[in-house]
């Protein structure tokens, strides 16, 4: 019967280091990582003069966001003048967002589309680095509606009556990127501390189609069949400038003009097709606004403005798109 006792204190015994052992390693690895972040988060590329990185390893924010985007298109096919002046639903989503050490993730609501109302898709990507910033957005729609003219003959479409699918896209490369940072005003991962401003070099892309759909042909049997397809691409430079005041308050601006080298903007109705030429004096604008207040070094809040605007002149078929993202947030460092 010794032996049986034996056995298991010597099992314990064997167990309980095993278990140490692991939690141990299970801590090393952590603090290896949390180490591994650290360094990456404090090694900066920016004049520390300029910009630095705020106190505190978790930052969270609470985000009010709301988007818009409307369409403005007209040309002439077989021989009848159209113009069409319509619009999305506005979407309005509540976000939770955390970072940790520069890795961020977010969990947005949206009460409309809980509820059935809105029944759109956004998706949004920003990405904001010392140097490169991305502005990238897909968003599938059919509550495009507003007014049509055929021949100057009023007409209007409903929610449902179209489906939008469109994609903008707006990269950002700034020159004096060791002491402006669009990161200080957009995600406030940093912290400008003198005023500063940058040249700025960019491309800009606004694609993508609006159709009619079945449920038009159902209430309306005499409507027409239309597609208009949008296709631009946009190469510029332009200006951005962070102004700090009062060392509390930062107001940021910036303008990239980009002028089109490429458009495939045609327009179909009941499967007669007219195409835009190809090389035309035609701009896209991508244009931010932002405004953050440190009330200390843990608490901040703001609003941010994000802009896509093109301007387009044709004899055949023009299509102008205006798209925009306004952003209200609160947030505590930790």
């Amino acid at each position: 019967m010794k032996y049986v006792y034996y056995w298991i204190i010597a099992t314990i015994l064997l167990t309980v280091p095993n278990e140490v052992c692991g939690q141990s390693r299970d801590q090393q690895v952590r603090a290896k990582v949390d180490s591994a972040l650290t360094a990456r988060y404090y090694r900066t590329p920016y004049d520390t003069n300029y910009v630095v990185r705020p106190d505190g390893k978790l930052t969270l924010k609470v985000r009010l966001n709301q988007t818009g985007n409307d369409f403005h298109a007209k040309g002439t096919v077989n021989g009848i003048y159209s113009k069409a002046d319509l619009k999305t639903s506005h979407k309005t989503t509540l976000s939770i967002g955390a970072s940790y050490r520069g890795i961020s993730a977010a969990v947005a609501i949206n009460p409309a589309k809980m509820s059935g109302v809105y029944k759109d898709y956004e998706f949004n990507l920003n990405y904001y680095s010392s140097r490169i910033s991305l502005d990238f957005s897909y968003q599938r729609s059919e509550s495009l509606a507003g007014d049509v003219y055929r021949d100057d003959n009023p007409s209007q479409l409903e929610s449902g009556d179209l489906t939008l699918k469109v994609v903008n896209l707006a990269g950002y490369y700034a020159f004096n990127h060791r002491r402006f940072s669009f990161p200080a005003a957009f995600t406030q991962s940093y912290i400008q501390r003198r005023s500063a401003g940058s040249w700025l070099a960019g491309i800009s892309y606004q694609g993508g189609i609006i159709e009619t759909t079945d449920e038009l042909k159902v209430r309306n049997p005499n409507a027409p069949d239309v597609s208009i397809d949008v296709g631009h691409v946009g190469i510029g430079g332009g200006y951005g400038y962070n102004w700090v005041l009062g060392k509390k308050w930062l107001l940021h601006f910036s303008m990239l003009p980009t002028f089109v080298v490429y458009n495939r903007n045609k327009m179909t109705v009941n499967g007669v097709c007219k195409e835009a030429q190809r090389m035309r004096f035609n701009m896209i604008f991508n244009e931010r606004a932002a405004l953050v207040y440190n009330f200390s070094p843990r608490y901040f809040a703001g609003a941010t403005l994000v802009m896509n605007n093109s301007v387009f002149d044709d004899d055949v078929v023009v299509v102008n798109q205006n798209k925009w993202r306004a952003r209200a947030f609160i947030g505590l460092r930790l």
